[in-house]
Parts: structure tokens; C-alpha cells; sequence
């Protein structure tokens, strides 16, 4: 409920209307294509306009377009980002590719002694998150832990392997 002194003098649409032309900036600037920012904008005026009611607060006004544009930015982000897919076919695999995706020997000897230096649970749980993929949920299950504590054993781990110097000689 908004306080009768907070009340506007001038009714909620004349308020979003002076507004859009900050709220078409707002938009320009994540999209940074001018068509698709005159667009979004253009949703936003349809989504927001017959919502909006008198009597509320300019800030409140202001508040709810730029929600209204952040809604219809995900949106237009999420159908964008949407690929056809497609099924690989059987005769990609090519002799002697993806050999430059090998970590090199260097490297792979540093996390050997990065990893052999930490302790067994922060091992482990840098082991199950990186080198198998799992997730927070699933790291916690195999370890038995929650979530909230596979999270501070993690960043304790990658601080502490961190420290590790990349020049350090295993034993």
C-alpha cells in the first residue's frame, strides 16, 4: 500500500511515457542492435501500459517498466539462443583430431601434485565436481554431505590448490 504523499500528480501512463525513451536505452544497451531494441521496447509498451493504474508512485511506475523490460529481454534472449538440433553422423570421427583438446604434460603433472597435495575430502570433492562433472547435488549425495557444505569445501579446495606453485616438483 503506497502512502497518499507518495502518490503521483500525473497519472501512471503519462509517467511511462516520458519513460520509454530511457527505457528503449536501457534495452539498446544489452541487445546493441537499434531494430531489435525499438522492437523490445515495443513489447514492453504492450505488456506494461494496460497494467499500469493511477494513482501509484513514479517510482513504482518506473520500477515496473524496467522489470517489464528485463521480462521481455529474457525472453527475446531465450528464443535467440534456442539452435536447431541435429543428429551427428556416425562417420565424423577423423584419425589424429581432438588430439589438440589433451591437456598438456605439464599440466597434467601440476594437477597430479595440486591435487596430491590436498587433503582427501578436498581432493575428492574437486574430483567429483571438475574431472567427473557432477553436480552440487550429486557431489553431495557421494560425499554425504548438504550442498552448502560441498559449496564451502569446494572453494576452500580451489583456494588451497591455487596455492600450490605451478613450478612445485611432485615427490
Amino acid at each position: 500500500m503506497y502512502l497518499v504523499s507518495e502518490r503521483s500528480s500525473k497519472n501512471a501512463t503519462e509517467t511511462a511515457l516520458g519513460e520509454f525513451e530511457r527505457v528503449y536505452s536501457y534495452v539498446y544497451s544489452r541487445v546493441g542492435n537499434r531494430a531489435d531494441a525499438e522492437d523490445l521496447t515495443q513489447q514492453v509498451a504492450l505488456k506494461a501500459l494496460p497494467r499500469l493504474r493511477d494513482g501509484y508512485p513514479e517510482l513504482a511506475v518506473r520500477a515496473y517498466l524496467y522489470a517489464t523490460a528485463r521480462s521481455v529481454m529474457a525472453n527475446f534472449w531465450s528464443h535467440r539462443a534456442l539452435a536447431p538440433e541435429a543428429e551427428l553422423p556416425e562417420d565424423l570421427w577423423i584419425d589424429g583430431r581432438g588430439d589438440e583438446l589433451a591437456s598438456p604434460p605439464l599440466a597434467t603433472a601440476w594437477l597430479d601434485c595440486a591435487l596430491n597435495a590436498l587433503p582427501a575430502n578436498y581432493r575428492l570433492v574437486l574430483e567429483l565436481r571438475f574431472l567427473r562433472g557432477y553436480s552440487l547435488r550429486e557431489t553431495a549425495a557421494e560425499m554425504g554431505k548438504t550442498v552448502g557444505s560441498v559449496k564451502v569445501t569446494q572453494l576452500r579446495a580451489l583456494r588451497a590448490a591455487a596455492r600450490v606453485m605451478p613450478n612445485q616438483v611432485c615427490r
